[in-house]
C-alpha cells in the first residue's frame, strides 16, 4: 500500500459522525442538516429531459477529451461569463467529471518537478486540496484566512523561499468557506509570482455563480485584463454542481493553460475518466442555458437575506460575497456549539476547526462554524430560529 495514504486526515464529515456518535438530536424537533453543501434546490427540468432523450450514449464509449460540441459549449460560456477574448475550444478547454475528481488529477499532474516541492492552500480549505497534495508527494504550505483580514489571504506576506519550492497554488475564488472573492490586484501579484517562480495557479471556482452584488472575478478574466492572454501558468476549475443544482451529473471543466492542459490529458487517458455521453449532452444544454442560474440565485438571496435578519443580533456574522455558506464567529468553542445545537435544537453545523489546520498552533477555523444554506427556503429559516433562540438561551450573544 502507498505510505502516504496512512498521512492523510480523516474527511470533515467522519469527524464529524465521530463527535455526535452515540448523542441524539431533540426528538421534539425534525432535524434540519446545515452540513454537507449539496445543493437541494430543484434540478432544471431543460437538462433532466435532455439526459432523458440521450441515453442511448451508453452504448459508446466517451473520449477523454469530450465531444466538440461539449467544449465548444464550454468556451460560449466561459467567454460570455468572463469577458475573454480568446478561448480554444480544441486546447484550452477539458470536460472533467466534476471538479473534485480533476482537482485531485491535475495536482498528480502537475507535482514533482522540483525539488522538496510545496502545495500552497488557503487555510480553511476543501479537504481535496491537502489530500492531493500529500499523495502527490507535496508538503502542504498553508495560508490562513483569519477574521482579523476579513478572511481574505494575504500573499504578499508570503516568502519568496515559499514561493520558490512551490509547484502548485490553490485558490478558492469565491471561497469555501468565507465566501470571499480573490481581486485582480491580488491575481495579478500571483500571476507574476507564478511567472517569476515557475508554479501553476489553480482556480477551484465552482461557486462562481452562486453571488448577490457583483459577479465574482475569474483567474481567466484576470489574465485578459493584466495581458496574459494565452493564460500562462493559470487554470481554473468550474462545475455544473452548484451553478445548476447538478451534483450528480458529475460534470464541469478545467481550461486555461493548453501547455498544461495538453499533458493534463494524456494522462487522463489512463486515468479513466471520461464523461458519459449522456451526460456531455446534458451539459451542453446546462452550460447554453443562464434562467435557471437567475432562479437560482434568486433562491438564495431571499435565503441569505431571512436568515441574517434573524442571527445578525446574536452572532459574529455577514453576508458572503458569494457561495451559499455562512462562516460566522462563535462566542463558544466549535465542537461545543454544534453538540449542544445538535442535541437542543436538532440543527447540525460543521465545526470550524474541521476544514483548517493548525499552524503554529492556530487554526483559524477554531470558534467558528460552516452553515451551508442549501436546504428548502423554510428550513433555512426555521434553523436559524432554532439557532437564535440556542444563543438566546446559553445567554452568550457577541
Amino acid at each position: 500500500m502507498n505510505p502516504l495514504i496512512r498521512s492523510l486526515h480523516p474527511y470533515p464529515f467522519q469527524k464529524l459522525a465521530d463527535l455526535l456518535n452515540g448523542l441524539q438530536p431533540n426528538p421534539e424537533l425534525p432535524l434540519i442538516k446545515l452540513t454537507i453543501g449539496e445543493p437541494q434546490h430543484e434540478a432544471p427540468s431543460i437538462v433532466i429531459d435532455t439526459l432523458k432523450k440521450s441515453l442511448d450514449g451508453v452504448s459508446k464509449y466517451p473520449a477523454t477529451k469530450g465531444e466538440a460540441r461539449l467544449r465548444q459549449a464550454i468556451a460560449n460560456w466561459a467567454s460570455n461569463r468572463f469577458n475573454l477574448t480568446s478561448l480554444d475550444a480544441d486546447t484550452q478547454i477539458l470536460p472533467v467529471t466534476g471538479t473534485r475528481e480533476a482537482l485531485f488529477a491535475i495536482t498528480q499532474a502537475l507535482v514533482g518537478e522540483k525539488d522538496q516541492p510545496l502545495v500552497v492552500s488557503p487555510n480553511p480549505f476543501y479537504q481535496i486540496y491537502e489530500g492531493a497534495g500529500i499523495l502527490a508527494g507535496a508538503e502542504l504550505h498553508y495560508l490562513p484566512c483569519n477574521a482579523e483580514n476579513h478572511y481574505k489571504i494575504d500573499y504578499k506576506a508570503v516568502s519568496d523561499k515559499v514561493w520558490q519550492r512551490c509547484e502548485l497554488l490553490f485558490v478558492c475564488s469565491p471561497n469555501n468557506p468565507a465566501g470571499s472573492v480573490t481581486t485582480l490586484e491580488e491575481y495579478e501579484y500571483l500571476i507574476n509570482k507564478a511567472k517569476q517562480y515557475n508554479f501553476t495557479i489553480v482556480a477551484d471556482e465552482c461557486y462562481s455563480e452562486i453571488y448577490f452584488d457583483e459577479k465574482p472575478l475569474g483567474l481567466l478574466d484576470a489574465c485578459t485584463q493584466l495581458g496574459n492572454p494565452s493564460f500562462k501558468n493559470c487554470l481554473i476549475f468550474q462545475s455544473l454542481s452548484k451553478r445548476s443544482n447538478l451534483p450528480g451529473l458529475r460534470s464541469g471543466f478545467v481550461a486555461g493553460d493548453a501547455e498544461l492542459l495538453a499533458p493534463f490529458l494524456l494522462y487522463r487517458t489512463y486515468h479513466g475518466c471520461a464523461m458519459p455521453i449522456h451526460h456531455q449532452d446534458a451539459s451542453v444544454t446546462a452550460w447554453s442555458d443562464e434562467a435557471h442560474v437567475s432562479l437560482n440565485r434568486d433562491i438564495y438571496q431571499r435565503k441569505f437575506d431571512q436568515v441574517l435578519e434573524i442571527l445578525a443580533p446574536v452572532m459574529d456574522i455577514s453576508k458572503p460575497e458569494a457561495g451559499f455558506y455562512l462562516w460566522p464567529k462563535l462566542p463558544m468553542n466549535d465542537e461545543t456549539f454544534c453538540i449542544k445545537l445538535y442535541e437542543e435544537e436538532s440543527v447540525l453545523v460543521l465545526p470550524g476547526s474541521y476544514l483548517g489546520r493548525d499552524v503554529d498552533g492556530h487554526n483559524p477555523g477554531t470558534n467558528h462554524v460552516r452553515m451551508a444554506l442549501v436546504a428548502e427556503e423554510s428550513e433555512c429559516v426555521e434553523a436559524a430560529q432554532r439557532i437564535a433562540r440556542f444563543i438566546n438561551k446559553h445567554n452568550k450573544p457577541l
